[in-house]
C-alpha cells in the first residue's frame, strides 16, 4: 500500500484508508486521526540517503506508510519513583537553574547539554552526554545511537535515549528522538555559573561539497523552503513532522564572502527537500512559512472529507508554484510578502476551479463571506480544465516574471534544488541580483517530482521577514543588546552629522455606559436564572470586588482615581473603610508578583464570607494569556509569564460559587477560540454605531476610531488624520541600507529622534550657520509637531499646550531618547517651555517641579505634596510623552494629546491585536452637539488642515453635560481631563477630578483663571467678584477648572480651548499604512484577516473573510470556530471532558468594546447596580399603611394592663366589639355602621383600582426570620424545598365528605408527598387515606407548632411565599396549599415537597371565599374523624387540637412588641419568627373559648399611635375584624360557615357572623404580621370577559347586569362576581350616599355597596348579637341569601325612610317571587316590572336574579 499513486484519487485505495481511519480513532482517545482525503494525497518518498545511510533523524517505528498515527506510550515508571518535571526518577533535581553554581564531574569525553521538557517548556534540563553521538559545529560526524549520565542520581550506562528520556521524565506523546529534545551546549561563564550556550546543530549544513568558504557576518541568506510535495518517507508516514525533513539530498555551499555583499537574505523552502548547505550556516535563515503555507492549501477542507470519492482536488503543486510567481510579481519595490494574501490567493483559485463540485457539497454559510483574494492578481492564470505539467512550469514562470523588470527571477533547474541553490549563490556573490528581491528556484528533474524554493535577496523584504520571525520580547532584546554592546555607535554619529546639535467635573453617567451596565447585570441574572445553580443571587447580602490591572503605574493610579471619583464605593458602603484615595488602592492590583498575596487574600475572604458576592474584575484581558505550567509561564508569550492564568484561572477560582470572574478588553480575539473559558451567551459587546445601535441611546458622542481614521484617508478634503511621513520613510531607507545589522528600530529611532532635535532647532530660531537648509535634515509632518508644540503654549495666556505622543516600544531606545531630547531643549533654552516625560510601566509618572507648580495651579490644589500620577493630570500640558512598553498597557491619554507619533513602531510581526491596540491610541469621543449646525451623528470636520488654528482633541469619553454654580445652570464646556479616558466608572477614559456642583456651590475657572466654553462661546462669564470656593473633597482635590465660558477674545488666543473637536492625528510607518489603508472585498481593512494573536493559530487556511456586516457576536463565533490556541496559550490546556463539546467556566463575563470608549466605567457602574440589585434581592416592598376609619370620639378605656401576655376572657367580653374595618386595603368598601363611630365627611373616597395602585409599601430589609418565594434557595431549607430527587416522591390521595349546603358528597384531593405521609392516617400503609393527624390540647412540644397551617392560592405558583422553613426557625410544622384544581400540575413542579389540597373542578372558577369554605368544612369533618379515631385509641375525644391557621400568600415577617424597651416614640417591635408567635398563641390558657384569633397588620407608626388620637393600639388585646393571618376554632364556628360563593369581602362577612353568633373574637395587638406586595395572581385578580370572544374587554358595570329574557351580550364571568362588581359601583340606594346615620339593613350578609354606603349588620338568627337599632331609620333593605329565620315579622322590627331602596337577590326568578309573596313585601313596598333584573350570565351559567323597588 504504498504512496506511488500520491496526488492522484485512487478509488481502490478508499475503502482501506477509511478503514484505517476508523481504526485509529478507536484506538486511541487523544490523537486525531489524519483525515481520510488528506492520506489519499500524501505524497510518497523514499527515506533521504546521507552518507550512503539512512539518516538517524528520519528513523521511526511503525506499520506500513499509510497506517494512520499511533501515540506514543511511554514504558510505565517503577512503582514508588519520582514523576516529577525537572526531576529524575530518583528524585533529584536537573533543572538548570538548581544547579547553576553547582560543581560536576564529567567522565573524560561528555559534554554537558540541555534537554527540553515536555511539562515545563521554559526549563532546561542538564544532561550528560558522549560528544561522539552529538554534532559538531557543522551538524556533521554524530553517530547514530546514544550514550549519556544522569546528572541528578549519577547513574550510567544509559544506551538508548528512550530509556534515559523515561529517567529524566521528559513525559514524551511521541517517539523520543535526541535531534528534538537535546537543544543546547552548557559551558561555565566567568563567574563559574553555568549557562546556556549554543544550540547543538542536529540539523546542521552537512558535510561540504567544495571549498570552506563562507558568508561574512553582514551577509545573512534567507531560505524560504517546504516538504509538502515530496511527502514523508514511508516510516515517518504515521508521525512525520514538515521539519524533520528539511534533511539532504545533496550539500550546497554558500557562497564566499564579499565586501560589496551587504545583503539580509531569506530562502524559503516550497516543494521538496532543501540541501544541506555548508558553509557559515549563521548567515542563512531558513523560514517555514511558505512550507506551512502550500502545506494547509494542499489538504481538502473536512466538510468534503464526509462525500466518499469525488473530483475534487486540491491545488496542484506546478499551479502553487506559478501564483507565487504572480504574487510576487505584483508587489512593489517596498512591500512585503504577506503569507495571509497569498493563502487567499490559493483558495480563490482552487473555489474558481471546481466551483460545480463544490456547489454539490457546500451551502454558503449565512454572513459569512465566501474566501476570497484580497485583489485580483494581473494576469493570473484562469483554472484550466487540464492540468499544468512540470515541463510549462518553468516556461510559464519565467514568462509572469518577465514583466516585473527582473524584480522577481526564475531558476529552471532539471538536475537537483542543490545546484539551483549554487547558482543563486554564484550569481549574488557576482552583482546579478542587486535588482532582484526574489529568486524562485524550480526543480523538474526527470522522474522526481516538482520541487521549489524561493531565496529572498531584497533588502527591505530581507529585513522585514527576518525581524518578522521574532517575538515583539525577542525583538526588544536585541534593540537592547544593540544599545548595549556599541553598535549603535556610528549610526549615532552619522545621525548627528546631519544637523547641529482644570478642573474636570464628576457628571453624571453616559446613557450608553448604564446601558452596558445593565447588560452585565441582565448576564449575571441570566447566570442565576439557569437551571445549572452555579451562582445564587438571593443568598448573597453584599458585593465585593478587586480589580486586576496590568503592571503599569500609571494605569494602576487610572483605575484608582476612577474608582474613587465614580461612587462605587459608597455605593456598596465602603466609603467608611476607604477614606482616602491612596485607601483605595486596596481594591486594585497590579499584576505582578505581588498580586498573587492580593489574589489568596481574595480567596480566603471568599470562603469565610460565603454570602459576600466577589466579582474579579481582569481589566486589558489580552495582556498575559500565557500558560502558566508547574508555577511558571509558558515560554512563547509575547507579554506576562503565565501570572494571569496562575491565579484567575486557579481552581480555588474556578470552584468559589461566590466568585464572578470579568475580563474586560477591546481586543478579544485571543480569548476566542476553540478552547475557551468563555461562554458565547456570557459575552457584552459594547453597542455598535454601524447598526445605529447607539442612537437608541440619546448619547451625545461619536466614537471616532480606526474605521474612522480610515474615513479622513478617503475625504478627500485637507489632510487627512492618517497618514505617513514620506521624508522619514526615505531617510530610515538608506540608513537600513546603509546599516543592515542593526534592528530597523534603532535606525528608525535614531532619525526620528534627530528629526525632532533639528525641528526644535529651526522653530526655536537657533538653527545655528546652516539656517534652512537644516529643513532639509529633517520632514514637514515633524516640523509641523514641533512647531504647534511651541507656539500653542506661547500664544496662550496661561501656557495651555499640547501633548505630543511618541511611541518608542523599546526600554532602552525610549531612555536614550528621553535624555537625547531633554539635552537639546536645555541647550536650546526651552525647558520652561515644554516638558519630556518618560513614560516606563514600571515606573511612577515623573515631571519637573514648575510643571508640577504650574498643572497644581490651574487645578487649584493646596496639598504641597500633590504631584500627577496619571497621563490624564496632564491636561494642557505642553509636553512630548515618550511611551514606552512592548504593548500600550491600558494608559488613558488627556484630551489635549494632538499627535501620535508612531513612525517607529514594527510592522514586521503583523496580528490584529497588535495593530489595533497601537491604533487605539488615538481612539477618540467626539461631541456631536459641539458640531454647530452640524447635523446629529455626523462626524466633525476631519478634512481641515493641521494648522496652529486646528481644534485639538475634544472632551473626555465620558459624561458630556455637567451642572456648575448654585443656581444650577448647564456649563457645555467638559473639562480637560475629561474626554481622553473615562471618567471613574465611566469606562477606559479620563477619570475626571470632580468637584461635584453639590460640594462647590461656585463655579470654577479651567486652568489658568481663563475659562472656556468652546462649545458655546456666547455664554457669559461668571462674576469676578464672586470668592473663590477653597474648599474641596479630599477624592477631588486634582482636577481642572472648566466650568466658565471663554471670551472669543481669549478663544483665539489658546489653542488648546479650541482643540475641542477633532481627533488626534496619526503618524504610521508607510508599510503599516498601506497595509492598514488597503481592504479586502468585504469592505473590511486587511488587517482584520491577519492572524488575531500571536498566541493562537489558525485552525484552517479554508477559511472564509471577516465581512464588514458581521456583528461583535457574529465576529465571536467566527473566532470561535477558527482559532486554536497555541500551546503556551492558557486556554490550550481547557479541554472538554469526554462527552462533552466545551468547557466553559459558568461564572465568566466577557466585556469587549472599543479602546477609550468608556468600558471602565460601565463596569463600576454594573457594579453598584449590581450591590443595589442584591440589596433589593434581601428586601421587599412592604404594605405600610395607616389603619383608617378612626373617629376621635373614641372613648379612651383601658380594660387590660399593656404588659398583659394573654387576654382574660371576661374582660375581653367587656371589651366593645369595633364594628369597623381599618384594614387600608378596604378603604374604598361600604363602612359598617357603628353607633359610636363617627366617620370623617373631609375624605374623598377612591374606587378600588385607585387602592391597588397608590397604596403606599416601604422596602424593609427581610430578617432571617422570613417567608421566601420559589427563588429563594440556601443550603438550611435545601431539603425542605426538596431539591433532592429522592424526596420529590409524592402520591394523589381522595378524601370525600358530605355537607348540607352543598347537597352533595364533596371530594377532594391531597398530593402528600413521601417525606409528609407521616402528617396523615391510613387505613394501611399506601391504602386509603382516613383523616389528617391532629395533636391533643394537652401536648406540648418546643420544636413543633400544633396548629396545620393552610394557605389558599392562585396564579402565585413562583411567587407565593410558602417556604417557611426560617419562619419557623426549623420547628416541625404542617402547611397544606389550596390550589385549584388546573393549576395542580404547576404548583407541583415549583413545591415538590409541599402537600396540597386541590379544590374540585367546579371551584375552578370560584373565589376566596369558596376556598375558605371547603378548608373549614374539611377541618371540622377531619376533627371529628380524629376525635373518632382517639376514641377507638381509648382518649378523651374533646381534647383534640381544634385549630386550624388560615394565612395569606403574601405574608412576609411577624413581629412582636418589644415589652421591655422604653422609647420616647412609644413601643419599639422587634422581628420574631412565626415560630413564637403561633407558640405564644397555642399557650394561651383560655384559647379553646375563642372562636377566632387573630393579629394586628404590620405599619411603620408606633404601635401605640394613633392619627385621630385614638388608642386603638395601646390595648395588648382587641375585639374587631381580622384579616390575612387566622387562628380559627373549627369546633365552636361549626355553625358559622364562610360564604362559598364570595369573591370580595369574605373576611368581612365572616367575622360579622361569627360576632353575631355570640362567639369570642380576639385580636393579639403586641404581634403582627408583614404583607408583601405582589402584583402577580391572586384572588383579587378577576378578569371580565366576554362570552362570545373569550378574550378579556373593557365592561362597563352598567353592563354586568340586564333585563331578563333580553338580547344582551353575556359574559364569561361567574355571576355573584358580576354581582358584587355592580353593586359595588352602582347607586342603588340613593338616600344611602354619604348618609351615615341612615344606613342601610343587611340582614345575614355583608356586601360592598361602594364606600359612599353605610351598611349596618343584622343576624336573624335567634340569640344573636346585633347592633340596637331602636329610633333609627334606614335608608334601604337588602336581601341576600338569608337565613330561613327571616319573617315577615322579624322585618317589621326596622323601620324605613320614604323612598328607601329595597334590593331582593335569589339564585332563579321563582325563588324572586316566592320571597316576596312569604316576606310580605308588597305590603309595604312598591315594585315594577322594569325593576327586575339579572347578572348578564347565559342561563346555563345559572346568572343570579334581584328586584328593586321603593318604601311607600
Amino acid at each position: 500500500m504504498g504512496n506511488s499513486y500520491a496526488g492522484q484519487l485512487r478509488t481502490t485505495r478508499f475503502e482501506e484508508v477509511l478503514h484505517n481511519s476508523i481504526e485509529a480513532s478507536l484506538r486511541s482517545n487523544t490523537v486525531v486521526p489524519r483525515p481520510v482525503f488528506s492520506q489519499l494525497y500524501l505524497e510518497a518518498k523514499q527515506p533521504t540517503l546521507h552518507n550512503g545511510q539512512v539518516e538517524n533523524e528520519e528513523e521511526e517505528d511503525g506499520s506500513e506508510s499509510n497506517s494512520p498515527p499511533i501515540p506514543y506510550k511511554m514504558k510505565p515508571p517503577p512503582e514508588g519513583c519520582c514523576t516529577t518535571d525537572g526531576f529524575c526518577q530518583a528524585g533529584r533535581d536537573l533543572r538548570l537553574s538548581s544547579l547553576v553554581s553547582e560543581p560536576q564531574d564529567l567522565p573524560p569525553g561528555f559534554l554537558l547539554v540541555g534537554a527540553l521538557s515536555a511539562g515545563a517548556p521554559d526549563t532546561l534540563l542538564v544532561c550528560a552526554v558522549d560528544r561522539r553521538f552529538l554534532p559538531d559545529e557543522r551538524g556533521c560526524n554524530a553517530l547514530l545511537g546514544f550514550s549519556g549520565i544522569c546528572m541528578g542520581c549519577g547513574e550510567k550506562g544509559f544506551r538508548y535515549f528512550t530509556e534515559f528520556s523515561n529517567h529524566i521524565n521528559l513525559k514524551l506523546s511521541t517517539q523520543p528522538k535526541k535531534q528534538k529534545l537535546l537543544k543546547y551546549h552548557l559551558y561555565r561563564n566567568d563567574q563559574g555559573q553555568l549557562v546556556r550556550g549554543a544550540a547543538i546543530c542536529w540539523k546542521g549544513l552537512g558535510k561540504t561539497a567544495g571549498g570552506s568558504s563562507a558568508l561574512t557576518a553582514d551577509s545573512v541568506l534567507l531560505v524560504l523552503s517546504g516538504t509538502l510535495n515530496t511527502g514523508p518517507p514511508k516510516k515517518r508516514h504515521k508521525g512525520w513532522s514538515p521539519e524533520s525533513s528539511a534533511g539532504a539530498e545533496s550539500a550546497v555551499k554558500t557562497p564566499p564572502s564579499s565586501s560589496s555583499s551587504s545583503l539580509t537574505n531569506w530562502t524559503k523552502p516550497g516543494h521538496g527537500s532543501l540541501p544541506r548547505l555548508s558553509g557559515k550556516v549563521s548567515d542563512v535563515q531558513v523560514s517555514s512559512l511558505l512550507q506551512s503555507c502550500y502545506q494547509n492549501c494542499q489538504a481538502l477542507p473536512r466538510v468534503y472529507q464526509h462525500y466518499g470519492p469525488s473530483p475534487i482536488q486540491p491545488l496542484s503543486v506546478e499551479m502553487q508554484i506559478l501564483l507565487t510567481v504572480y504574487y510576487l510579481v505584483q508587489l512593489g519595490p517596498d512591500q512585503v510578502p504577506l503569507i495571509e494574501d497569498l493563502e487567499q490567493i490559493f483558495m480563490r483559485s482552487w473555489r474558481e476551479s471546481h466551483l460545480s463540485e463544490i456547489h454539490q457539497y457546500q451551502q454558503p454559510q449565512p454572513g459569512l463571506s465566501l474566501p476570497q483574494a484580497p485583489y485580483t492578481l494581473p494576469g493570473l492564470p484562469l483554472p484550466q480544465a487540464q492540468p499544468l505539467t512540470p515541463s510549462q512550469l518553468p516556461w510559464l514562470a519565467n514568462l509572469a516574471a518577465s514583466s516585473c523588470g527582473g524584480g522577481v527571477v526564475v531558476l529552471g533547474e532539471k538536475a537537483s534544488m542543490a545546484l539551483g541553490l549554487a547558482d543563486t549563490f554564484s550569481r549574488l556573490m557576482e552583482g546579478q541580483l542587486a535588482h532582484t528581491n526574489y529568486v524562485v528556484i524550480i526543480c523538474t528533474a526527470k522522474g522526481q517530482e516538482t520541487e521549489s524554493c524561493m531565496v529572498v535577496t531584497g533588502q527591505h523584504q530581507c529585513r522585514a521577514l527576518t525581524e518578522g520571525m521574532f517575538s515583539p520580547s525577542d525583538s526588544l532584546r536585541e534593540i537592547s543588546q544593540q544599545l548595549s554592546s556599541g553598535m549603535t555607535q556610528e549610526l549615532t554619529t552619522f545621525c548627528n552629522s546631519l544637523g547641529p546639535e482644570y478642573r474636570v467635573e464628576w457628571r453624571e453617567v453616559r446613557p450608553i455606559q448604564l446601558v452596558v451596565a445593565r447588560k452585565l447585570l441582565s448576564h449575571v441574572c441570566a447566570i442565576a436564572d439557569s437551571s445549572t445553580q452555579n451562582l445564587d443571587l438571593g443568598s448573597f447580602d453584599r458585593v465585593h470586588f478587586l480589580i486586576c490591572v496590568p503592571p503599569s503605574e500609571v494605569t494602576f493610579q487610572q483605575t484608582v482615581l476612577h474608582l474613587w471619583n465614580s461612587g462605587v464605593l459608597q455605593n456598596l458602603g465602603l466609603e467608611q473603610d476607604c477614606l482616602s484615595q491612596r485607601e483605595a488602592e486596596r481594591y486594585v492590583v497590579k499584576m505582578d508578583q505581588e498580586a498573587r498575596a492580593r489574589i489568596d487574600d481574595l480567596i480566603q475572604e471568599a470562603n469565610r464570607n460565603p454570602n459576600t458576592l466577589f466579582i474579579l474584575v481582569h481589566d486589558h484581558a489580552h495582556w498575559d494569556i500565557s500558560r502558566c505550567v508547574g508555577g511558571y509561564g509558558a515560554s512563547g508569550g509575547d507579554s506576562g509569564s503565565g501570572l494571569v492564568d496562575s491565579l484567575l484561572n486557579s481552581c480555588q477560582i474556578r470552584d468559589a460559587n461566590n466568585i464572578l470572574t470579568l475580563h474586560v478588553t477591546s481586543f478579544p480575539f485571543a480569548l476566542q477560540t476553540q478552547h475557551t473559558r468563555i461562554s458565547p451567551y456570557n459575552e457584552i459587546h459594547w453597542p455598535s454605531a454601524f447598526n445605529n445601535e447607539v442612537d437608541l441611546y440619546l448619547e451625545k458622542t461619536q466614537y471616532f476610531g480606526v474605521s474612522e481614521l480610515l474615513d479622513s484617508t478617503r475625504s478627500g478634503s485637507g489632510l487627512p488624520l492618517l497618514r505617513y511621513d514620506s521624508s522619514f520613510e526615505s531617510m530610515a531607507s538608506v540608513l537600513e541600507e546603509r546599516f543592515p545589522k542593526l534592528h530597523s528600530a534603532v535606525i528608525r529611532t535614531q532619525v526620528l529622534i534627530q528629526h525632532y532635535c533639528v525641528a526644535m532647532m529651526a522653530v526655536s530660531g537657533r538653527s545655528g550657520s546652516g539656517g534652512r537648509s537644516q529643513h532639509k535634515h529633517t520632514s514637514v509632518e515633524t516640523l509641523e509637531i514641533v512647531q504647534s508644540l511651541l507656539s500653542s503654549a506661547q500664544r496662550c495666556p496661561s501656557h495651555h499646550g499640547h501633548m505630543v505622543l511618541l511611541r518608542l516600544p523599546s526600554l532602552a531606545l525610549a531612555g536614550w531618547a528621553h535624555q537625547r531630547l531633554v539635552r537639546i531643549r536645555q541647550r536650546l533654552g526651552l525647558g520652561e517651555r515644554f516638558e519630556i516625560i518618560l513614560g516606563n510601566p514600571s515606573q511612577t509618572l515623573s515631571i519637573g517641579q514648575s510643571f508640577t507648580e504650574r498643572i497644581k495651579t490651574w487645578l487649584k490644589i493646596q496639598e504641597t505634596d500633590w504631584v500627577p500620577r496619571t497621563y490624564l493630570e496632564l491636561e494642557a500640558l505642553p509636553c512630548i510623552l515618550i511611551l514606552s512598553g512592548a504593548d500600550p498597557l491600558g494608559e488613558s491619554l488627556p484630551r489635549s494629546l494632538k499627535y501620535c507619533d508612531l513612525r517607529v513602531i514594527s510592522s514586521y510581526y503583523l496580528q490584529r491585536t497588535a495593530l489595533e491596540q497601537e491604533l487605539g491610541l488615538a481612539a477618540y469621543l467626539v461631541r456631536v452637539e459641539s458640531q454647530g449646525s452640524q447635523p446629529h451623528g455626523h462626524a466633525p470636520d476631519l478634512g481641515s488642515d493641521l494648522s496652529e488654528s486646528d481644534s485639538d482633541k475634544l472632551n473626555s469619553t465620558d459624561n458630556e453635560e455637567k451642572e456648575g454654580g448654585e443656581n444650577g445652570e448647564r456649563c457645555s464646556y467638559n473639562s480637560p481631563l475629561s474626554l481622553k479616558s473615562d471618567l471613574p466608572g465611566l469606562g477606559h477614559t479620563a477619570p475626571s477630578l470632580p468637584h461635584p456642583p453639590s460640594v462647590l456651590q461656585t463655579p470654577r475657572t479651567f486652568p489658568g483663571s481663563i475659562a472656556a466654553d468652546p462649545l458655546h462661546p456666547h455664554t457669559t462669564p461668571p462674576d469676578p467678584h464672586r470668592p473663590p470656593n477653597t474648599q474641596r473633597r479630599p477624592s477631588k482635590s486634582t482636577s481642572l477648572d472648566s466650568s466658565s465660558p471663554l471670551p472669543p477674545s481669549l478663544l483665539q488666543g489658546c489653542s488648546w480651548a479650541r482643540g475641542v473637536s477633532r481627533p488626534p492625528s496619526l503618524l504610521l510607518p508607510r508599510g503599516l499604512y498601506d497595509i492598514i489603508k488597503a481592504c479586502h472585498g468585504s469592505g473590511l481593512p486587511r488587517c482584520t484577516s491577519f492572524l488575531p494573536h500571536r498566541s493562537v493559530t489558525w485552525a484552517s487556511s479554508f477559511r472564509p473573510l471577516l465581512s464588514k456586516m458581521m456583528t461583535c457576536t457574529e465576529q465571536s463565533l467566527y473566532y470561535r470556530q477558527w482559532t486554536i490556541p497555541r500551546p503556551h496559550h492558557m486556554d490550550s490546556s481547557n479541554r472538554p471532558a469526554k462527552g462533552c463539546t466545551d468547557n466553559f467556566h459558568p461564572r465568566r463575563l466577557l466585556l469587549s468594546g472599543p479602546p477609550q470608549v468608556g468600558k471602565t466605567g460601565a463596569y463600576l457602574q454594573f457594579l453598584g447596580i449590581l450591590s443595589r440589585m442584591l440589596i433589593r434581592l434581601m428586601e421587599v416592598d412592604i404594605y405600610d399603611e395607616e389603619d383608617i376609619n378612626f373617629s376621635g370620639q373614641l372613648e379612651r378605656v383601658q380594660y387590660q394592663s399593656t404588659c398583659a401576655s394573654w387576654p382574660v376572657t371576661d374582660t375581653l367580653r367587656g371589651m366593645p366589639f369595633d364594628y369597623t374595618v381599618h384594614d387600608p386595603k378596604y378603604e374604598d368598601i361600604s363602612t359598617v355602621y357603628c353607633p359610636d363611630y363617627y366617620p370623617n365627611i373631609d375624605g374623598i373616597p377612591r374606587h378600588q383600582e385607585d387602592v391597588y395602585l397608590r397604596r403606599r409599601t416601604d422596602r424593609i430589609k427581610l430578617s432571617k426570620y422570613a417567608a421566601y418565594n420559589t427563588y429563594h434557595h440556601c443550603e438550611q431549607c435545601h431539603q425542605y424545598m426538596a431539591f433532592n430527587p429522592g424526596y420529590q416522591m409524592s402520591t394523589l390521595h381522595a378524601f370525600t365528605f358530605s355537607h348540607l349546603l352543598l347537597g352533595e358528597e364533596i371530594q377532594l384531593y391531597f398530593i402528600i408527598p413521601k417525606s409528609k405521609q407521616h402528617h396523615f392516617s391510613f387505613s394501611q400503609p399506601g391504602g386509603q387515606l382516613e383523616s389528617m393527624r391532629l395533636p391533643l390540647t394537652s401536648d406540648w412540644n418546643p420544636d413543633c407548632i400544633k396548629s396545620p397551617i393552610f394557605t389558599p392560592t392562585t396564579g402565585r405558583h413562583e411567587h407565593g411565599l410558602f417556604n417557611l422553613y426560617h419562619a419557623m426557625d426549623g420547628a416541625a410544622h404542617l402547611h397544606i396549599l389550596v390550589i385549584k384544581e388546573y393549576e395542580m400540575a404547576v404548583y407541583k413542579k415549583y413545591w415538590p415537597n409541599h402537600i396540597m389540597l386541590v379544590l374540585p373542578t367546579i371551584f375552578n372558577g370560584a373565589g376566596l371565599g369558596a376556598a375558605h369554605f371547603l378548608i373549614k368544612e374539611l377541618s371540622y369533618n377531619n376533627l371529628e374523624l380524629e376525635r373518632s379515631r382517639r376514641v377507638e385509641g381509648g382518649g378523651p375525644p374533646a381534647d383534640v387540637w381544634p385549630f386550624i391557621i388560615l394565612s395569606d400568600d403574601s405574608c412576609v415577617m411577624w413581629n412582636a412588641v418589644d415589652l421591655d424597651s422604653h422609647s420616647t416614640s412609644g413601643p419599639v417591635e422587634r422581628s420574631v419568627s412565626l415560630k413564637q408567635v403561633l407558640q405564644h398563641m397555642e399557650a394561651c390558657p383560655d384559647l379553646t373559648q375563642f372562636g377566632l384569633c387573630g393579629i394586628r397588620k404590620w405599619s411603620s407608626h408606633s404601635p401605640g399611635q394613633g392619627s385621630g388620637g385614638g388608642a386603638r393600639h395601646r390595648e395588648p388585646f382587641s375585639r374587631g375584624h381580622l384579616h390575612d393571618f387566622l387562628l380559627l376554632n373549627v369546633d365552636l364556628t361549626q355553625g358559622v360557615q364562610f360564604n362559598q360563593n364570595r369573591f370580595t369581602c369574605d373576611d368581612v362577612d365572616f367575622t360579622l357572623r361569627v360576632h353575631s353568633a355570640g362567639l369570642l373574637i380576639c385580636r393579639f395587638n403586641n404581634f403582627s404580621v408583614m404583607k408583601k406586595q405582589i402584583s402577580i395572581g391572586g384572588y383579587h385578580t378577576f378578569i371580565i370577559k366576554n362570552k362570545m370572544t373569550d378574550v378579556p374587554t373593557s365592561v362597563q358595570p352598567s353592563q354586568y347586569i340586564c333585563a331578563p329574557d333580553s338580547k344582551h351580550p353575556f359574559l364569561a364571568t361567574p355571576a355573584q362576581l358580576l354581582l358584587e362588581k355592580y353593586l359595588q359601583h352602582a347607586s342603588l340606594f340613593p338616600l344611602s350616599t354619604c348618609n351615615y346615620t341612615h344606613p342601610i339593613l343587611s340582614v345575614d350578609c355583608y356586601l360592598n355597596l361602594g364606600p359612599e354606603v353605610t351598611v349596618c349588620f343584622v343576624s336573624s338568627r335567634p340569640r344573636s348579637i346585633n347592633i340596637c337599632t331602636t329610633g333609627l331609620l334606614f335608608s334601604g333593605l337588602l336581601l341576600c341569601f338569608w337565613d330561613s329565620f327571616v319573617t315577615p315579622g322579624f322585618l317589621k322590627n326596622f323601620h324605613f325612610l320614604k323612598g328607601a331602596v329595597l334590593c331582593v337577590i335569589c339564585a332563579d326568578r321563582s325563588s324572586l317571587r316566592q320571597t316576596v309573596v312569604r316576606l310580605e313585601l308588597e305590603d309595604e313596598w312598591r315594585f315594577r316590572l322594569s325593576d327586575e333584573f339579572q347578572t348578564a350570565n347565559a342561563k346555563e351559567d345559572r346568572p343570579l336574579f334581584f328586584l328593586t323597588g321603593k318604601h311607600i
